[in-house]
């Protein structure tokens, strides 16, 4: 009876160690291909500065595909999250091909968005087509999405911890089982060796010199990062707030990016600069070295939340990485503390108050700018965290913990007093 178990066990390891290997490859040849691919787009659009001028066409484009070929998938990463909490259909693999032809477009032409959501909405679309294939029942299902998001976030930004890490907690991690802990993982090392194979590289970051630890650098640290985590909810809220806005005053769909092509396009012609389209990874770079304007981080948000909230599509997270980076950067020129160190709290502090994911956020920073520097991320990241409020990016994402508990208490006080 023992041996029965055990070969059936050991069946059932070498099944998901074998899917992990499926949705890894995959998922990061993807990822690859996804990176090189936008790297091109982003090369075109800043040798030609005019094809801004197509953003709208563009966004018609966008618009058009997702109205009569993806209405089921337009939820994008919120659709992810609502299927991990409430199974009920397999996503189809058009999620994978319209979120990439989309967020090459928004790129292209010169909206402001970031590309995890299209990495994490492309492994998990790869990685639902196995539910099927190996015939899972719900809860192995779960898994299965577990696995689509941490390879797809693995495999997008290099950081193999952060994005196992990420797919828990995301999903809230008290309803993880153990299988899907190591299982993801393993998943996004291997998506992680998926895109070195490829030899395509990663922005390098650094964090060259730390203060010491005293009362004082605490004292700044805490300050910063409480402001980290408004800047947060001001992202949230803006993009949450843009697409409200276009639903109710535009109700024909595809209209919405069209529309909103032709304001970003004018505002950028009108600024005279380029510098918030785009992922804005160089900005993000020069942050580390060289304070930045006090209104950078607004504008970034400004123009992100517009061009997501218009329909077009990419992510929010390289958008985050760039508000924080230059808003801790700016910081720099009133605060006592390392511009490098004030740009990459911020770099995952803003991003981990978006999101709730705090863990997550704060192996990010070590995995990225090294684990000497992780006290002082893991304080930002906490802090930003608690003091970003109850509404994150993603509107399906289910929030519990310490948190949740607090704002719980916060609206009961309100509430009372009122």
């Amino acid at each position: 009876m023992n041996l029965e178990k055990t070969k059936k066990n050991s069946s059932l390891l070498l099944q998901w160690i074998f899917i992990c290997i499926l949705i890894g490859v995959i998922s990061g040849s993807a990822s690859a291909f996804f990176l090189v691919s936008l790297e091109w787009v982003t090369q075109i659009r800043k040798n030609n500065s005019w094809i801004i001028w197509l953003l709208p066409i563009g966004g018609l484009i966008i618009g058009l595909g997702y109205h009569y070929w993806g209405k089921s998938v337009v939820k994008g990463n919120n659709l992810l999250l609502e299927e991990y909490e409430n199974p009920q259909k397999i996503i189809p693999l058009k999620m994978a091909s319209l979120v990439l032809f989309g967020t090459l477009i928004t790129h292209l032409f010169g909206g402001s968005a970031g590309r995890e959501g299209t990495a994490v909405q492309m492994g998990g679309a790869i990685a639902d087509q196995f539910t099927k294939l190996f015939q899972l029942d719900a809860s192995e299902r779960k898994t299965i999405l577990i696995l689509g998001i941490s390879a797809g976030f693995a495999s997008i930004f290099g950081t193999p911890l952060a994005g196992a890490l990420f797919a828990l907690e995301v999903v809230y991690f008290s309803k993880i089982n153990f299988k899907s802990i190591f299982l993801s993982f393993l998943v996004a090392y291997i998506a992680y060796f998926t895109v070195e194979l490829w030899h395509v590289k990663h922005t390098p970051y650094a964090i060259p010199f730390l203060p010491e630890n005293n009362f004082t650098t605490l004292f700044w640290v805490i300050l910063v990062s409480i402001l980290f985590g408004l800047a947060a909810m001001l992202f949230s809220r803006s993009t949450h707030f843009w697409g409200r806005l276009f639903s109710k005053t535009i109700s024909f769909p595809p209209l919405r990016p069209f529309v909103g092509g032709c304001f970003i396009a004018l505002a950028v012609y009108f600024i005279g600069t380029t510098k918030y389209i785009g992922l804005g990874v160089p900005m993000i770079v020069d942050a580390f070295s060289n304070p930045n304007a006090s209104y950078d981080f607004l504008l970034k948000i400004l123009f992100t939340g517009f061009t997501l909230g218009a329909g077009f599509k990419g992510g929010e997270v390289t958008p985050l990485f760039f508000v924080g980076a230059t808003l801790g950067s700016a910081l720099s020129l009133f605060v006592p503390l390392p511009i490098a160190l004030l740009a990459g709290m911020g770099f995952v502090a803003v991003f981990s108050g978006a999101t709730h994911t705090p863990i997550a956020c704060t192996v990010m920073g070590m995995e990225l700018f090294g684990i000497e520097s992780g006290i002082f991320i893991g304080i930002a990241c906490l802090l930003a965290y608690f003091s970003s409020g109850s509404v994150g990016i993603y509107n399906a994402q289910i929030v519990k913990g310490a948190k949740y508990h607090l704002y719980q208490k916060l609206k009961r006080k309100n509430t009372d007093f009122l």
